[in-house]
């Protein structure tokens, strides 16, 4: 949930907010790792080589100017060096001062004098070169030797000055980079935690699981959780059962193994599922369903054997799998798109939940919004033996969560939250915080003191419709065009005794295609008769109705209408037997994606269309009827529309008088006349949203 205040408290510093950029320096500290070791090492190793190539003592010369030099009298002493091949010359100074050619010659190297001057002060050979074999030149020289006895004979040496030591870093240097190198990719396939942490290439077979150890504080709690006062119930049942298990026992119940929390998007599962981290004193494993998947063959598996290994070592405790319809999807239906390493993931799961070797004390919760898609041996009993339903919440639950959803916004001592349930039917959770934190925003955009029943009206707007679009140029013609087509709309619904009561009718322009809308209030029902459903038919049908009075002609303003009412009337004849002709059948089928089949001759498929086509050419009709009789109140509306751009009940009991009738409830209906459905199936999402243009 999004907060927005406009007195921003103070803000804490925790473990989980460490001081950021603009904090006291004095209190960040470089973290110190075996890292800045291996850098310094490196950088050595570095400095040290570069060090020695650019103090390499001497000139590279060749054998013929050696023997040149041997024959004057120049040479002070060599050294050989047998690893390398290499002969060190060290000329006599006397001579280096006293002949200029062979000053310059070694000059033309070093190219400083001054530097040159020191370093005939050390003891450095000026000279080197390469030989082939190092048997024959000392045979050569042991001749000279004995000629010439002012020449120091230096013994033969298999290293100097670090020569070994140089060869020894030359071939790990490359070694050392490779494994530093390796090192830094483990660390980044690994993330945060290395090579050897969770996810790490050498771990990639453990469970992905996060563990709330006992005693963890989760900053939400049931408290937190409003509009699902059931699944609570069931839920803290199976908490309470971990904190007191004699209580149950004692009569000899079981624990529940599993309990699959199910419903739409944004309901409030895994926020359940939170709060029972929160409560429960037990350790609570949390993962996704994605997170057994794995690129590598036999990885979901293991991943599954690892958590429930964990699991049994922390027991008592709960697992929650977050999208378990990742790794549950039934097995087998379609060969073609199989993915066998989902269902070993799979197999692995259910012999975990409730095979050979499991142990108590381990309870699993998963959530899913995708119930028909599951594996049957998923969900029988002993695995998950409760199928927890979290349906949109009602009219006290919206209520309530609208409570929560505000306890950190600043909000005017006059909203009315009772009316603000009662203007979002049908929104879910998730819905009503995003709409709580707009408000805030389109407030703190007016520069507000505090959070009014406008400012919520205008994001109620703007999740429905979309943004609005003020810029948007529409001529005159199109404006009252359409100034007619929601008027029609709108006296539509207030002269229909079964359509919902009109909350707002509006010509501005919002979301991608909207360019205005009738907003209404829905009745809190499972059950629609027939009446009801051709009066929203009717009532769909206004605007264009409206069109064909007034001009004679009509836009493509209505094509939203059209396919709201196409699907009601095939619902209608195909899915709840309200068709004589047709009779008592329904082609529904809810196993099927398209929850459409066609098991009947063409001839059946015909007379469906033609009493489709019938039915809503009935409903124009009466429609249109209805329109011509209050054609004056349609003129006020749309006039005043083409004014004001916005009218709300109110400005429409002002105009034209109060409804004629009061809304009934819903009493003494005959269950042999509606079709008892789940609200989720029992009608198209078309009739819960607001006919537009």
């Amino acid at each position: 949930m999004a907060q927005q205040n406009m007195n921003q408290p103070k803000r804490k510093i925790s473990p989980d907010n460490m001081p950021g950029q603009g904090d006291d320096p004095q209190k960040k500290k470089p973290k110190f790792n075996i890292y800045w070791i291996y850098g310094i090492v490196f950088l050595s190793i570095i400095a040290y080589n570069m060090y020695r190539g650019v103090n390499s003592p001497g000139v590279e010369t060749d054998q013929q100017k050696f023997y040149e030099m041997l024959k004057q009298g120049d040479i002070e002493k060599i050294k050989t060096i047998r690893n390398k091949k290499l002969v060190r010359v060290f000329i006599n100074k006397d001579s280096l001062r006293n002949k200029p050619t062979l000053y310059r010659f070694l000059l033309n190297d070093v190219q400083d004098e001054k530097k040159y001057e020191t370093a005939l002060k050390g003891n450095q050979p000026q000279a080197f070169f390469s030989i082939i074999d190092d048997k024959t030149f000392a045979s050569q020289m042991s001749d000279f030797y004995n000629k010439n006895s002012t020449v120091k004979q230096v013994p033969d040496s298999p290293d100097d000055e670090g020569e070994v030591f140089g060869q020894i870093i030359g071939t790990l240097l490359p070694i050392l980079l490779i494994g530093l190198l390796f090192v830094l990719m483990m660390r980044k396939v690994g993330g945060p935690g290395g090579g050897g942490g969770p996810g790490g290439i050498f771990n990639i077979g453990k469970s992905k699981a996060t563990l709330f150890e006992k005693g963890t504080r989760v900053n939400i709690n049931f408290g937190d959780v409003a509009g699902l006062d059931e699944a609570k119930v069931e839920v803290m049942e199976i908490v309470d059962f971990l904190k007191n298990p004699k209580k149950y026992t004692a009569l000899g119940g079981k624990i529940p193994k599993g309990a699959l929390l199910v419903g739409p998007p944004g309901t409030g599962k895994t926020l359940l599922a939170k709060a029972v981290a929160g409560e429960a004193q037990v350790p609570f494993f949390s993962l996704s369903g994605s997170d057994f998947v794995e690129m590598f063959v036999g990885v979901g598996a293991s991943r599954v054997r690892d958590l429930f290994k964990q699991a049994r070592e922390k027991a008592p405790c709960i697992i929650f799998i977050d999208e378990i319809d990742a790794i549950g999807r039934a097995r087998g239906k379609n060969v073609m798109m199989s993915n066998d390493e989902r269902e070993n993931t799979l197999n692995q799961l259910l012999v975990e939940m409730d095979g050979f070797g499991t142990d108590l004390g381990i309870i699993i919760l998963a959530a899913t919004n995708r119930p028909d898609v599951l594996d049957s041996a998923l969900l029988r009993p002993g695995r998950f033996d409760r199928q927890i339903s979290i349906d949109r919440p009602d009219l006290i639950g919206r209520e309530a969560i609208f409570k929560v959803h505000l306890v950190p916004i600043k909000i005017s001592q006059k909203l009315d939250i009772h009316k603000l349930a009662e203007q979002t039917p049908g929104f879910a959770g998730a819905d009503i915080a995003n709409v709580c934190n707009e408000a805030a925003l389109i407030a703190a955009r007016k520069n507000k003191e505090a959070v009014d029943m406008s400012d919520f009206q205008d994001a109620i707007d703007r999740v429905i419709g979309g943004l609005e679009k003020k810029n948007k140029i529409i001529s005159p013609e199109e404006k009252e065009i359409i100034a007619y087509h929601e008027a029609g709309h709108a006296i539509c619904g207030w002269y229909l005794e079964h359509a919902y009561p009109l909350l707002k009718v509006t010509i501005v322009p919002r979301g991608t295609a909207a360019l205005g809308y009738a907003q209404y209030t829905p009745k809190e029902q499972y059950l629609y008769n027939t009446d009801q459903l051709i009066d929203q038919i009717c009532m769909t049908l206004g605007g264009r109705a409206s069109e064909d009075i007034f001009f004679n002609k009509i836009s493509t303003g209505a094509s939203n209408d059209l396919q709201q009412i196409t699907k009601i009337a095939y619902s209608m004849v195909t899915m709840y037997g309200m068709n004589d002709k047709v009779g008592n059948i329904s082609f529904y089928d809810p196993s099927q994606e398209n929850y459409f089949t066609k098991p009947y001759s063409e001839e059946t498929g015909k007379m469906i269309d033609q009493e489709v086509r019938k039915l809503i050419d009935e409903a124009y009709i009466k429609t249109k009827n209805l329109l011509l009789e209050k054609r004056a109140d349609v003129e006020k509306l749309a006039k005043e529309l083409l004014v004001k751009e916005v009218l709300f009940k109110s400005d429409v009991e002002a105009l034209i008088g109060k409804r004629p009738f009061e809304e009934k409830k819903l009493l003494d209906i005959d269950p042999h006349d509606t079709v008892t459905k789940d609200p989720e199936t029992a009608l198209p999402k078309e009739l819960k949203n607001p006919p537009s243009i």
